[in-house]
């Protein structure tokens, strides 16, 4: 800790008349060891080190606004989705322009493109992907399917949307929706972070 010798007269003309007991002196004219501005310095400190983190998490959003990682999880579609997904990183759209990486690792994704409805066989799969995502968590719904169930509603081997197991930031409609489409979903979510 830090320590200071300060004597009540210092003290009285910074403006802190009353330390408690424990700080009084002993003897009027002797200096005091005090505890108090090693309270306040170690105050300012820990502000400091809050003001830090707050930088880094600021920074971190910051670079995730300029750098969005992606990673398309197809959990049982007819792949009309995955297609349009593919057509966004062509030379015509250009993912690239926006920071947009597909990347294939969900350890590194920033967002989850999602496309197709939740089969059982792919359901615990697709908890442990997103369990493995680190934060902040953003999954983006693509296509009817995804959003909805499309013309899978209702089939005995469908779980549900996507909505009913991850919590879903955007949903991009369509069957298949366009890539203008998701490319619009992707940067609005990130916009709103």
């Amino acid at each position: 800790m830090v320590y200071s010798l300060v004597n009540r007269e210092i003290l009285a003309n910074i403006g802190i008349d009353n330390i408690g007991e424990e700080y009084q002196p002993a003897f009027k004219n002797r200096p005091v060891i005090t505890i108090f501005l090693a309270e306040t310095i170690s105050s300012c400190l820990n502000r400091i080190c809050l003001g830090l983190v707050r930088i880094i998490k600021v920074s971190k959003l910051w670079a995730l606004k300029k750098s969005i990682w992606v990673f398309h999880l197809c959990s049982g579609s007819c792949n009309n989705c995955d297609i349009e997904i593919l057509d966004c990183l062509t030379p015509k759209f250009d993912l690239e322009r926006f920071g947009i990486i597909l990347t294939g690792s969900i350890r590194h994704a920033d967002v989850i493109l999602a496309s197709g409805a939740i089969t059982r066989k792919a359901l615990p799969r697709i908890k442990r992907i997103y369990e493995q995502m680190p934060s902040p968590k953003i999954v983006v719904a693509v296509g009817g399917c995804a959003c909805s169930c499309g013309i899978f509603a209702g089939s005995y081997n469908i779980v549900g949307p996507f909505d009913k197991v991850l919590p879903v930031t955007a949903y991009v409609p369509g069957c298949p929706p366009k890539p203008e489409a998701m490319i619009d979903g992707v940067v609005k979510v990130i916009n709103s972070l």
